[in-house]
């Protein structure tokens, strides 16, 4: 692997304004929609994420032709599942591999997933016990690589509602294109509802239907996704880092979040906004600035991606914050609940590690120290923010890290007032 470089981030409070990327989240599920129909769609804006990238490449593999220019995204799906054997390597990213392996087991495809970093290692569980009982052979040892072959069929799926989501977006992708319907059944409460809310939004855009239950969702079988012009919107999961940013003494507008989005992480505004940030909203221009800020206790279940970022700006609170149902934290990139206790703590927080959480008692300043990133893109932007609350500058490892989902940050941090300098060899 390529050697990643530090950061110095000076201390600097941040003012102005900045339009996020498009969303991840909805990205790959778009990508996905459009490469399963059989016409030409285009979606667009489009961030050449490494998270994305994987997507994009993991279904030319299946085999339907994608072209880029510019920031549009032309893709025939007209071939997909037109592969017989291929590899599919998925990077980095979780959304790609839980997402794509049912799909590709739907179209009867022989493949080897492959990933890098962490992603070997987590979970998968669910889809090598589930998968075998629906007509898919899956070997693997642990993790990736994983080897899948035969065809998905229709029928009942049992899945607990406390995994990631993103192992049931994998089968709402897949199912509708079985000949026989299927239901997806929880058998305990779902988390990460936004999420699954998304992936429904954006399929009903390509013409598939979910059908919600009582227990879950009904599937029927014999659908076709139809080919269209995609529009993706802001990320509100890049957002927290600004709303930090704006919590530690900045000023800062977003001036491309839709208000009715399906995107969980919209509920950071909410969540600031009890913290004491002062955010207001006027037709999809968010402005946000610092106020009286005070510890919470915020309940991480149906937002876990939050947490970093959230973490540094309650810090910064007047007395304590816990933060709890985040367990799922422990098994992302890296550790986040044991990277952001080690990281604030080098800052001079009393902060103290959970199961499932954090217990935060806010401070009135940081101080300057060294942090590992731990190769996590969301640990490095967490603490770039942190900056701005400090008697001296952050250095952070791993700066590279943010290619996986926002690999423009710092230059948008740039263009709010932030300061850096890149260490070099």
């Amino acid at each position: 692997m390529k050697k990643m470089h530090d950061i110095i981030v000076h201390t600097n409070k941040l003012n102005g304004t900045v339009s996020l990327p498009p969303s991840k989240s909805v990205a790959h599920r778009a990508i996905i929609c459009a490469a399963l129909s059989k016409g030409i769609s285009t979606v667009k804006p489009i961030d050449l994420s490494n998270d994305i990238t994987a997507t994009i490449e993991c279904m030319k593999k299946l085999g339907a032709k994608i072209t880029l220019v510019g920031d549009t995204l032309t893709v025939d799906g007209s071939r997909t599942f037109s592969a017989e054997n291929t590899v599919l390597d998925c990077g980095e990213s979780g959304s790609t591999l839980r997402f794509l392996i049912p799909v590709a087991a739907a179209g009867g495809v022989s493949a080897e997933f492959i990933g890098h970093g962490k992603l070997p290692r987590r979970p998968i569980n669910i889809y090598t016990e589930r998968l075998p009982e629906k007509g898919v052979s899956c070997a693997e040892e642990g993790g990736l690589p994983l080897k899948i072959s035969g065809k998905l069929e229709s029928g009942i799926y049992e899945v607990p509602g406390n995994v990631s989501s993103q192992f049931i977006t994998g089968l709402m992708l897949a199912l509708p294109l079985l000949e026989g319907d299927s239901e997806i059944r929880l058998t305990t409460k779902a988390q990460s509802t936004g999420y699954i809310d998304m992936t429904i939004s954006v399929m009903k855009e390509f013409g598939v239907d979910i059908i919600t239950t009582n227990s879950g969702w009904l599937i029927k079988g014999g659908q076709e996704y139809n080919a269209k012009d995609y529009f993706v919107e802001g990320d509100w999961s890049q957002a927290a880092f600004f709303m930090t940013a704006a919590a530690l003494g900045g000023n800062i507008t977003i001036n491309n979040l839709r208000m009715d989005s399906t995107q969980g992480d919209k509920a950071c505004v909410e969540v600031y906004r009890r913290l004491g940030v002062d955010i207001t909203e006027n037709n999809g221009v968010l402005v946000m600035k610092s106020g009286r800020l005070h510890g919470i206790e915020l309940d991480a279940s149906d937002i876990p991606d939050m947490v970093p970022a959230f973490s540094v700006a309650a810090a910064a609170a007047e007395g304590r914050t816990v933060i709890k149902g985040a367990e799922r934290l422990r098994i992302k990139e890296c550790d986040r609940l044991a990277a952001m206790r080690e990281g604030l703590s080098a800052l001079g927080v009393d902060i103290k590690e959970t199961d499932d959480g954090l217990i935060i008692e806010g401070t009135d300043k940081f101080h300057s120290a060294f942090i590992n990133g731990f190769n996590d893109h969301r640990i490095v932007m967490s603490f770039a923010a942190a900056a701005a609350f400090c008697d001296g500058d952050i250095t952070i490892s791993d700066m590279e890290s943010i290619n996986k989902s926002y690999p423009s940050f710092f230059e948008d941090m740039k263009k709010t007032g932030g300061d850096f300098d890149v260490i070099m060899g």
